[in-house]
């Protein structure tokens, strides 16, 4: 069967589980083994240290919707639609989950290992297209400890991987796996590929969206979000987000809500329509910002005349001598650049190619 692309969906799922018992044919147990047969080796200590210190900082999200019966209903009901996996950033308690976690809740609902007790939290900012949300909850827990955050940069094939999440609704779950590889493409839910993603073979199933992945100092390199699988379950190939892009965005969502990026001032045509106009290479400016950079240079967008017709203006070519034929090519282009930053910019117009300089302006 052919393997297909699943996000580590937060759906909780029923499950059956299987008695174990003894029957009058089980074979006979043999003598207990000494302690010092049973001794633990290197690499299970360490791997029991990891969880230990790390499980109080791996948190259940669930994902709760309002419904109502109609307008007027003045008794709306409390819907779950779902639960994910996110864990404790900082002292100040703010929870990092995945986007596709927290997408159509009203509610949200936090629960802490050993803690019975449920904290409500709201969402202070989301990047879809990096799979990120931040979330806080309104009341620190009497035990609230920030995970440890590593970097991804450094990072080798082969080396011990570890996933603590709620897979099946099982909180506090651990696997342990290797990074499989490195730098995968992945299509995200935001439109666009996620760069850089960590492939791993720890099991991750519905339910360990949001969770980290961490490595053998103790330390958060990823968080895992997708696996490809052609059951839904684990097979093997997962994927999480890297810990340096976390780094570069949650920052911005704690403290505007979004992430503030690097832009020319444009507003692109959606690529699926670019056919329409007969456009094989480059994107095409449907509207430009006439205060932002692009404006001030003169480029066109769209226009339409008095009987419904659209035309198209400029077609952008190349960004810094590369070309870029999809959003998904300009949007992972410029998440190399800063804000301020001037870059060369290829546009053909009127059938002639056009090369200029342009500062990228806040977006």
């Amino acid at each position: 069967m052919k393997a297909t692309t699943l996000l580590a969906l937060f759906l909780v799922l029923p499950m059956n589980a299987w008695a174990l018992f003894e029957s009058k044919n089980s074979p006979k147990l043999g003598p207990p083994i000494s302690n010092e047969a049973s001794a633990l080796l290197e690499s299970e200590k360490n791997t029991i240290s990891i969880f230990k210190n790390s499980v109080d900082a791996v948190v259940n999200v669930s994902n709760i919707q309002i419904a109502r019966r109609g307008f007027f209903d003045m008794d709306p009901s409390e819907v779950p639609a779902g639960a994910g996996t996110g864990f404790v950033w900082d002292n100040d308690g703010h929870i990092v989950t995945n986007y596709h976690v927290v997408r159509g809740g009203d509610k949200f609902v936090i629960n802490f290992h050993n803690n019975s007790k449920q904290y409500e939290a709201v969402v202070v900012g989301t990047e879809p297209r990096k799979d990120i949300a931040v979330l806080k909850v309104k009341e620190l827990p009497p035990k609230f400890k920030p995970l440890s955050v590593g970097a991804s940069g450094s990072l080798s094939v082969g080396q011990k991987a570890l996933a603590i999440g709620n897979p099946f609704g099982l909180d506090h779950t651990l696997t342990e796996g290797i990074i499989s590889a490195l730098d995968r493409k992945i299509e995200g839910i935001g439109g666009v590929k996620i760069h850089g993603m960590i492939q791993t073979d720890c099991s991750i199933n519905p339910g360990n969206s949001g969770g980290p992945l961490i490595d053998s100092s103790g330390t958060l390199i990823g968080m895992n979000t997708m696996i490809f699988s052609a059951s839904g379950s684990s097979a093997g190939v997962g994927f999480a987000v890297p810990v340096d892009t976390i780094k570069r965005i949650v920052p911005d969502l704690i403290k505007f809500g979004k992430v503030n990026r690097p832009g020319l001032g444009i507003a692109l045509l959606e690529d699926n329509y670019k056919g329409y106009f007969n456009v094989n290479k480059g994107l095409v400016i449907k509207y430009v910002d006439p205060n932002s950079p692009a404006g001030k240079l003169g480029l066109k967008g769209m226009s339409r005349d008095p009987r419904g017709r659209y035309y198209i203006g400029d077609v952008l070519l190349k960004l810094d001598g590369k070309e870029v034929n999809s959003y998904d090519d300009i949007y992972n282009l410029l998440e190399n650049y800063k804000i301020g930053q001037e870059v060369s910019i290829t546009y053909l117009r009127d059938e002639k190619n056009i090369s200029t300089k342009i500062t990228l302006t806040q977006i």
